[in-house]
């Protein structure tokens, strides 16, 4: 007797496939356009008959190559899905499931800014769930350039920026402000090779923050990512993570900038 088709588990179990078949594209890219099935299964951490499995469908289907050694290639029509994405491409729709992704993970804000002229603007936000200490920075605010951890980031990582802002006096905003111009520059050198900018208590008392750049082609400043909010939770290990992983959200956003700019 045939065993009934239980239909919400076939639904699972198609999602589920589909989603490791994107993940296995996701491990294609510039510094990595050719992979064998052995790095693929390494990679993905699927087993090996499941990885050949799907990177077959994708072979029939045309959006892959596989050569005579058996090494997979992404094909034109993976490009052509990509060009009409990039066609529409918006910064902030693309940047807001990372925001939201920060905000539930570490429960604090999460921003977005760009750079000004007047300072570096807030173009968007999610809050997490602790953020009233952060509550005087909303969609449009404009910080300065020598306070929070967002327009530090903007002035290490834009020359002309980083010049103007030196060659003028820097408010105080609290005890904690960057005021001195030497002791500035030297902070905005380690920003520049650590690729974060930490921030505390120096725009708000109690409010601490982490940012990392958005770079786009040949590492130009687009804008900034950001997470704020109680110093307590900026210290230590907490703090490290939230480091480490505004870095890395910045970094997948500036690979998509910059084949946004191509």
């Amino acid at each position: 007797m045939a065993r009934p088709v239980d239909e919400a588990a076939g639904a699972r179990e198609t999602v589920g496939s589909v989603l490791r078949a994107c993940q296995l594209l996701g491990h294609f890219g510039t510094d990595r356009p050719v992979i064998t099935l052995a790095e693929l299964t390494a990679l993905s951490g699927l087993n090996k008959p499941t990885v050949h499995r799907l990177m077959t469908t994708f072979v029939e289907a045309g959006w892959v190559h596989r050569d005579h050694a058996g090494a997979y290639r992404v094909r034109m029509p993976l490009f052509a899905i990509g060009a009409a994405a990039l066609a529409e491409f918006d910064l902030r729709a693309e940047a807001r499931p990372v925001l939201e992704e920060l905000a539930a993970r570490f429960g604090d804000t999460a921003f977005l800014m760009v750079p000004a002229d007047a300072g570096a603007v807030c173009i968007d936000r999610v809050e997490g769930g602790k953020p009233l200490v952060v509550a005087g920075i909303g969609i449009g605010s404009v910080l300065p350039y020598n306070a929070a951890a967002a327009p530090v980031a903007i002035a290490a990582f834009d020359p002309e920026i980083r010049a103007r802002v030196l060659a003028e006096p820097l408010p105080a905003f609290t005890d904690h402000t960057h005021i001195d111009p030497a002791e500035f520059a030297a902070y905005l050198d380690q920003v520049r090779a650590e690729g974060v900018a930490v921030s505390r208590d120096d725009y708000l008392g109690g409010v601490s923050a982490v940012a990392a750049p958005i770079l786009g082609r040949a590492g130009t400043l687009v804008a900034t990512l950001s997470l704020g909010g109680r110093s307590e939770d900026f210290a230590g290990a907490e703090g490290e993570a939230r480091s480490a992983a505004v870095r890395d959200a910045a970094a997948r956003l500036g690979v998509t900038v910059a084949a946004a700019q191509m």
